[in-house]
């Protein structure tokens, strides 16, 4: 995994959230709307026959409603995210963060609350009475004690699901390194001394949880700002600390840690000093999960001990402790089996499966994020990442079957296997395959020059790039109008971007003598090519390219697709025996297309249709696809022949007296190639399943369609790649927006690879 931590400045995290939609929220009808027969179905007069029907029986709603997969996120603002009581409004990004949360992870669909009082009392009335609106309620950055108060008192009026993630979240991922950090060092929950620091929601939760898990009361010693929460304290008591007192001498943070096997720490920075890890039990396990900073850092620790076990809150460090790997998955299976709570069964059942995850073998999308090395269970792999494909299928059926034999469920699932199966196909994979791309790059970070160094989109790409760890980025331009921007884009001047000026590079003579002998044969005189380098930011960066001085290229921001690949074409050839073209990955409604050509030949012939093809196929297979290709017309298989019908068929015919290892066949219309049931109308059609590689009959047909399909049909259009070129360069489109200039940059250094 990478140890780079990601960087955000105040002006990208601002701007992320307020450009186009303000927020992170919108809602989208599940059913169509077009017609007034659709609106008399959506309201009335047909909305009134599933109100008699959920009037009739309650328990309808799950069927007719999205009250099944609907969960609200609620908080007062009291405890946001380590920053402290800032308020219900100001907690609004951070929830409409944790509604995104669920639905890229699980796909449950989530809205934020925002409930404007710190009164138990009238925060719990504001609750208690949204059950039938939803099915279940996560409430979020609620200050201790008052959250165990409301969670407690919520579970006890409401019979949906009432979970708060600060504490059961941590507590649960918590627990599962616990389970494999033990499994590790031979130890026996039931045998072990255990230091909890900090006294907070988190904390108190992670105690009581193992303690569930078998931790003897008198063999857990619970600290907070003031010392050990010892039996007769009375000073800075509340009942949940003194639920867990116990009769001791120690009275430090210092003193307990004395032989301690187990500290786990949700305090703050700085509370666990070398000294106190060098006084543990051999083979500590130390669970520092302060944010950002925890109580002390792996390498402090590997400093005085090498058989420890270290985990924390942070990314950039081995064994995360991170709720997302919790709180998605166990609503998952709590919805599934309409779950009336969420019990401690249901919570150790998912410690476990995340536990038993880790054990198990790391498959090859997970392994992409650890540059080339598997990860393997053991001292730095005791939780799995978040961005593991597997987590769906683990967790929620775990959840859900604890929930069935503990009684609380009021829809067991009767078959597991294809419950899970379910699960598995639930999640679009395309957004784990590029995050996973992304970590690889992370791991493997590569110099990526921006060509257009000077424009403002560049530069926030370019660091964002930077920022996000993927590599260096190099931009070209005038140094001073560079700073410039920068200064006038209210960023830090001395960002510490590697700036290149062709006009005083030293590099000017070596790339004019390249290009010279490239393009002497072109009718270009030695000054021609001097004056290409010295004034042609295109030129310069790819010969930076070419000669080994950066190692993937990005541009195409200023100029049109078109001139900016003839400059390029200048310096950089294609692969022998390979086409050039434009390859667009289109992300919508869970599932991922590939486009091509979707930039490059205008009017391509049947030799050049199956070389796009057969290229696709391979950039497809890898990105993470098995490539199944059609071959798009306004016929299918011959019926209504016209010029470019049959172009596409001899296409076909081409690849069929070739060696192929991908599905492919055509001519047909895009909704038989997409739509499986229509695929059933021809029983001799050679795809075993719908296309996701679409072979285009013209370049114009392929642009409109990937632009209607970014702009009304709500798809991400990301590219045109572009494919054939014999070193990593990528064109953007004129008015790319900043974050798909990054992700393609990214994209740009992972094929550099």
């Amino acid at each position: 995994m990478s140890t780079k931590r990601t960087v955000v400045s105040e002006q990208e995290a601002l701007l992320f959230h307020s450009q186009g939609r303000p927020g992170k929220l919108e809602i989208v009808a599940t059913k169509p709307m077009a017609t007034q027969r659709d609106l008399s179905l959506a309201y009335s007069p047909g909305v009134a026959i599933p109100v008699h029907a959920i009037a009739a029986d309650a328990s309808t709603a799950y069927d007719y409603t999205s009250k099944g997969n609907l969960v609200a996120v609620i908080s007062n603002g009291t405890a946001i995210l380590g920053l402290g009581n800032l308020g219900a409004l100001a907690s609004k990004p951070v929830m409409e963060g944790k509604a995104v949360l669920f639905k890229r992870f699980a796909d449950v669909d989530s809205i934020d609350l925002e409930v404007d009082t710190e009164d138990v009392e009238e925060f719990i009335n504001s609750v208690r009475y949204l059950g039938p609106s939803f099915g279940g309620i996560n409430l979020e950055d609620i200050k201790a004690p008052e959250c165990f108060v409301i969670e407690s008192r919520l579970r006890e009026m409401m019979d949906i699901p009432v979970f708060h993630d600060d504490q059961h979240g941590t507590a649960i991922i918590a627990a599962a390194g616990l389970i494999n950090a033990l499994d590790l060092t031979g130890k026996s929950i039931k045998d072990i001394r255990v230091v909890v620091n900090g006294a907070g929601a988190a904390s108190i939760a992670c105690i009581e949880l193992i303690k569930r898990l078998g931790l003897p009361h008198e063999n857990a010693i619970l600290c907070d700002s003031k010392g050990v929460i010892y039996q007769g304290r009375t000073e800075g008591m509340n009942q949940w600390k003194s639920a867990h007192a116990v009769v001791t001498d120690k009275r430090s943070l210092e003193d307990a840690m004395q032989g301690a096997d187990v500290f786990l720490g949700l305090s703050v920075k700085g509370a666990v000093t070398r000294e106190m890890v060098a006084a543990m039990a051999p083979q500590p396990v130390i669970f520092a999960m302060a944010n950002p900073d925890p109580e002390i850092t792996p390498e402090e620790v590997e400093a005085v001990r090498s058989d420890a076990i270290v985990a924390t809150g942070r990314s950039d460090y081995p064994n995360q402790v991170n709720n997302v790997l919790g709180f998605p998955y166990i609503f998952r299976g709590a919805l599934d089996v309409r779950a009336r709570t969420i019990n401690d069964e249901m919570k150790l059942a998912a410690a476990h499966a995340i536990a038993n995850l880790a054990r198990e073998d790391v498959p090859d999308e997970v392994a992409a994020a650890y540059a080339g090395s598997r990860p393997q269970y053991g001292a730095k792999y005791i939780i799995p990442v978040p961005f593991d494909p597997r987590l769906i299928s683990h967790i929620p059926p775990a959840v859900a079957k604890a929930a069935m034999d503990t009684g609380v469920a009021r829809r067991p699932i009767i078959d597991m296997k294809v419950y899970r199966d379910e699960l598995s196909a639930r999640l679009d994979p395309a957004v784990g395959l590029f995050q996973r791309v992304f970590d690889e790059v992370r791991a493997t970070p590569k110099r990526v020059v921006f060509a257009e160094g000077e424009e403002e989109k560049t530069i926030r790409a370019a660091l964002a790039f930077r920022n996000s760890g993927y590599g260096t980025p190099v931009l070209v331009g005038r140094e001073e109008r560079i700073r410039q921007t920068i200064e006038d884009m209210g960023l830090d001047t001395e960002a510490g971007l590697e700036i290149h000026n062709a006009r005083n590079s030293t590099h000017t003579t070596r790339y004019s003598d390249f290009l010279y002998a490239r393009l002497q044969r072109r009718g270009q005189l030695y000054r021609d090519c001097q004056r290409l380098v010295n004034n042609d930011r295109n030129i310069f960066a790819a010969c930076m390219v070419a000669n080994g001085d950066a190692d993937a290229m990005v541009t195409g921001l200023t100029r049109s697709y078109a001139a900016s690949l003839e400059d390029v074409r200048k310096v950089v050839d294609p692969v022998p025996g390979s086409r050039i073209f434009g390859l667009s990955v289109v992300l919508a409604k869970g599932r991922t297309i590939y486009l091509a050509d979707t930039a490059v030949d205008e009017q391509p012939t049947p030799q050049a249709l199956a070389d796009i093809a057969r290229q696709s196929a391979d950039v497809v297979r890898r990105l993470g696809h098995e490539p199944r290709v059609a071959f798009l017309s306004y016929s299918n298989f011959g019926n209504r022949p016209r010029t470019s019908s049959t172009t596409v068929r001899e296409a076909v015919a081409l690849l069929d007296q070739q060696e192929t290892d991908f599905e492919y066949d055509g001519e047909m219309m895009a909704d038989v190639a997409l739509n499986r049931q229509l695929m059933g109308l021809y029983p001799f059609m050679r795809l075993t399943e719908p296309a996701n590689v679409l072979v285009m009959p013209s370049l114009s047909t392929s642009i409109t369609v990937a632009k209607i399909l970014k702009e009304l049909g709500g798809a991400t259009v990301i590219g045109p790649l572009l494919v054939g070129m014999s070193q990593p360069i990528q064109i953007v489109p004129l008015g790319t927006a900043v974050s798909d200039l990054v992700n393609l940059s990214a994209l740009t250094a992972y094929m550099a690879r």
